[in-house]
């Protein structure tokens, strides 16, 4: 037995001709770093989401927040969002703050995802057998294919072992950039009663550094046929893109997100929602400099950006931050306990 444990780590310390060491164990390192950094990320971003179903596209802006994630539809197929439509949401926004425990169970959910995510991770340099391929910068492929003497040990790990594709890290980094695959067989759980996934279906996910040391998905692509239910946020046919990644306070509350999603639609989209009649004088008086340092020729949505910027948050806009001194209430209010 020792003889054996010894000739396993000798094995395993291996290095390639040029230096490297062995792919499998290249991808096992990767990994556990990049399990131990998202264990390591407390961040919440704000985010613009693109989501493709059906041949229908949505644009929605996001932000993260300790209590979940809140979102606002912007457009639909191009198309804006109906004023009447955005006045629903901004109640529907209200009553998720008032009533949290839909946003819980969504964060629950989410949360359940992640760990489903981390488990699949943990089984690829088993499940899989990898080999070098190219390298550009710091960027190093790793071809895959299935690894003929896995032995499954959950429904996850039959689809896993059944995948071949590639697989691209930040060498430099030790993180994940992109992987894409495809399944060369069909594959049936419970003999078919508790779903399947047809050959030939494929994904395609991509990660992006959008802060020094921050890496965030920005590209989920799956196109499967069948039906597996192990995500419950993520459907075998599903296009999603996130882009213009903007931080924010790692203790953001849901009442906190919510207001700063409003400000972030309203400033953008130019929604003409109703305001407040109690602005202050001092606000109203500099509505067309504030349009000039904001960059919009709006003078009216320059104004309740500022005014209606909450006091905590009008630092993370430089050009309102002198707002800290006014007196305006944010939009959205937590309940008291």
């Amino acid at each position: 037995m020792l003889a054996a444990s010894l000739l396993l780590a000798s094995l395993s310390s291996t290095q390639t001709s040029d230096g490297r060491p062995p792919a499998n164990e290249f991808v096992r390192q990767i990994i556990g770093n990049e399990l131990q950094a998202e264990k390591n990320d407390h961040s919440h971003w704000m985010l613009r989401l693109e989501t493709r179903k059906s041949g229908k596209t949505e644009v929605r802006e996001v932000v993260e927040t300790k209590d979940g994630d809140l979102d606002w539809l912007i457009s639909v197929s191009g198309k804006p969002v109906p004023e009447d439509q955005q006045r629903e949401r901004e109640q529907g926004l209200q009553r998720l703050i008032n009533n949290p425990a839909e946003l819980k169970k969504s964060k629950r959910e989410a949360d359940e995802d992640q760990a489903r995510s981390q488990r699949l991770l943990k089984m690829l340099p088993d499940a899989l057998v990898f080999e070098y391929g190219e390298q550009r910068g710091d960027l190093v492929e790793l071809k895959f294919k299935p690894n003929s003497h896995y032995r499954p040990p959950s429904h996850e790990a039959v689809v896993v072992r059944a995948m071949e594709g590639v697989l691209w890290v930040n060498g430099r980094q030790k993180r994940l950039a992109e992987i894409s695959g495809r399944l060369t067989r069909p594959v049936k759980f419970g003999g078919g009663l508790l779903g399947h996934l047809d050959a030939g279906g494929h994904f395609y996910v991509k990660q992006e550094e959008v802060q020094p040391g921050y890496w965030e998905l920005a590209v989920l692509d799956v196109d499967m046929k069948g039906k597996a239910l192990f995500f419950k946020t993520i459907g075998v046919q599903e296009e999603m893109k996130r882009s213009m990644f903007r931080r924010v306070r790692d203790d953001l509350t849901a009442a906190q997100g919510a207001n700063l999603l409003y400000q972030q639609v309203r400033t953008t989209s130019k929604i003409s929602f109703k305001t407040e009649p109690a602005v202050s004088s001092h606000c109203r008086r500099d509505g067309w400099r504030l349009a000039r340092l904001s960059g919009t020729d709006d003078a009216d949505t320059a104004l309740v950006a500022r005014c209606k910027t909450p006091l905590h948050m009008r630092s993370w806009f430089p050009p309102f931050a002198e707002c800290a001194k006014d007196g305006c209430p944010p939009r959205f209010q937590s309940q008291p306990d």
